[in-house]
């Protein structure tokens, strides 16, 4: 018959002990963070639920000794003999807590990382969307300065250069939300851009595109229409001096390049977004980077090609 009363016992003890544990746990993680104080959290944890679990089980080993033991009454217990009882269910205690503060921990970090990830990822969202937004208008705005000189110059060519302009400031428009574009739109959006400029310079322009395997290929959008504007913006482009200007594919490279004959830096008007701009997106994006290399006659940009997997 002695199984059963050690059978309620365990069940009540085993209850108790469970039951200190999760109301400990549940107290400090209202008010007390493994991130910010972890140190005073374990020493706390430890030292609450230990002594919880030696008043409990010192408790419930008297209240056992009273009802089952019928010769047991509270004048001819040896209270300080009970003590020895405390032993078991405060090493077992031990090994619950342990468990408990592992799994507390476990469950903030991982929420701790997940909510710095989220956060990082809103950063790095809201960092990539404003160098974005710094592309329309800056199109817009060299667009219009050029198209204000072809006006005075031949009514022709600017009714000309407004109906290229229209159908490339729709592709602006349509990208300018994406994070990535096909490398085949962009090599499109760049042959319409070139020919934009062939209405202004004519045969002082020269350029020529040569891609191969493009399927599967991205770029950050119009990172090509910033490298040709500031190809066109910072060289001589004469009858004497033709500028020519090359983009060809060397397997998971884009090379953009030209021929170096810069201008007088006082005759260019530049608002620095460019390169920069380039270099930052890719960096975002991705652990590649543009390499740029530039020699007495030939300045060139490598673009690493993207996939959707990074």
């Amino acid at each position: 018959m002695q199984l059963i009363p050690d059978f309620v016992f365990s069940f009540f003890m085993s209850s108790a002990l469970s039951y200190g544990g999760f109301m400990v746990e549940d107290y400090f993680d209202k008010g007390m963070s493994w991130v910010k104080f972890p140190v005073k959290r374990l020493l706390l944890t430890l030292f609450i639920y230990l002594f919880y679990s030696f008043v409990v089980s010192y408790i419930l080993s008297v209240i056992g000794r009273l009802f089952f033991d019928p010769e047991a009454t509270f004048k001819t217990i040896d209270w300080v003999a009970m003590t020895e009882y405390t032993i078991l269910p405060v090493g077992i205690a031990l090994v619950l807590i342990s468990v408990f503060i592992a799994r507390s921990w476990l469950y903030e970090w991982r929420n701790a990382a997940i909510e710095a990830e989220q956060l990082r990822t809103e950063k790095l969202a809201g960092q990539y969307q404003s160098l974005k937004n710094q592309l329309n208008p800056h199109f817009l705005f060299n667009s219009l300065n050029v198209l204000t000189n072809l006006v005075y110059e031949n009514a022709d060519k600017s009714a000309s250069f407004i109906q290229q302009l229209s159908k490339i400031y729709r592709y602006v428009l349509d990208v300018q939300q994406e994070e990535l574009v096909s490398l085949a739109d962009e090599i499109g959006f760049a042959q319409n851009y070139l020919r934009l400029q062939k209405i202004r310079f004519e045969d002082n322009l020269i350029f020529d595109i040569k891609t191969e395997k493009i399927d599967h290929f991205y770029l950050p959008p119009l990172s090509l229409q910033l490298l040709l504007e500031n190809a066109i913006k910072h060289n001589i482009a004469s009858m004497e001096q033709p500028l020519t200007i090359k983009i060809y594919q060397k397997e998971d490279i884009l090379v953009v390049s030209n021929n170096f004959q810069p201008k007088n830096p006082k005759d260019i008007e530049s608002n620095g977004i460019g390169l920069e701009n380039i270099r930052r997106r890719y960096e975002l994006m991705s652990d590649k980077n543009p390499v740029i290399i530039k020699t007495d006659t030939e300045f060139s940009v490598k673009l690493p090609l993207l996939t959707l997997d990074k």
